[in-house]
């Protein structure tokens, strides 16, 4: 579902420039559940931004289905966004002035789609908020706001989810039921998911684990999580 190739990630920085990411060769099968650990500033949360079309990469290609990003205009890339992917940032994103249902509703609004709010209801329900459906993000607790994040996210059955550090403003507890609520729906919709992370639990869980350092994959490992 995922090619990159050769992918590399530069900043101008005065007279300098600051490399970020450098000559990444990555496959990523339809399904599958991914985590890129590796220290902060390792380039994690780039990668996603160029993933999501939010970045556009010094050199190098990213393919989704034989689909060149770097191709797509601005339009086209929003458009992508919207059919094919979900994102989870880690400081949650919900818009203050609308309700949890309208938050998670918005994306499918936005698309058109008449059965929004039936849909967001549903999954909803799937998060254990369809009694917190009227209340809005300054009402709810982190964990709360969290889930609402995550529906928002998979309220149109994605292809492809990328998820930024989903559990790093959370206590273990939360951060624990966050995880199997994310996991549970990838698994329903069928998602391709994405996921930066610190938790070494959470990567533990995904399929597979990617080792980022000073912007290069240096490691991949099935099934583990070594140190």
């Amino acid at each position: 579902m995922i090619e990159l190739k050769a992918l590399s990630m530069c900043y101008p920085l005065e007279k300098d420039t600051v490399t970020v990411l450098s000559g990444i060769d990555l496959t990523i099968g339809q399904g599958e559940s991914v985590a890129v650990v590796g220290p902060s500033g390792s380039g994690k949360t780039t990668l996603l931004l160029l993933l999501a079309g939010l970045e556009r990469a010094s050199e190098g290609a990213i393919l989704m289905d034989g689909v060149q990003l770097s191709e797509l205009d601005v339009d086209a890339m929003a458009d992508l966004r919207r059919d094919r992917l979900g994102i989870i940032f880690q400081s949650f994103h919900l818009i203050p002035s609308l309700s949890a249902l309208g938050n998670v509703a918005l994306p499918l609004e936005i698309a058109g789609r008449r059965d929004a709010r039936q849909r967001a209801r549903e999954i909803l329900e799937k998060v254990d908020l369809g009694h917190r459906e009227k209340h809005y993000p300054s009402q709810l607790s982190g964990g709360e706001q969290q889930r609402v994040a995550i529906a928002r996210a998979l309220v149109h059955a994605p292809a492809l989810l990328l998820a930024d550090e989903p559990t790093g403003n959370l206590d273990q507890q939360t951060g624990d039921k966050v995880g199997d609520l994310l996991f549970d729906l990838h698994t329903d919709v069928g998602a391709t998911l994405i996921m930066a992370t610190h938790d070494q639990d959470m990567a533990r869980r995904c399929d597979r684990v990617l080792y980022m350092d000073n912007g290069t994959l240096v490691e991949q490992q099935y099934d583990a999580v070594s140190g």
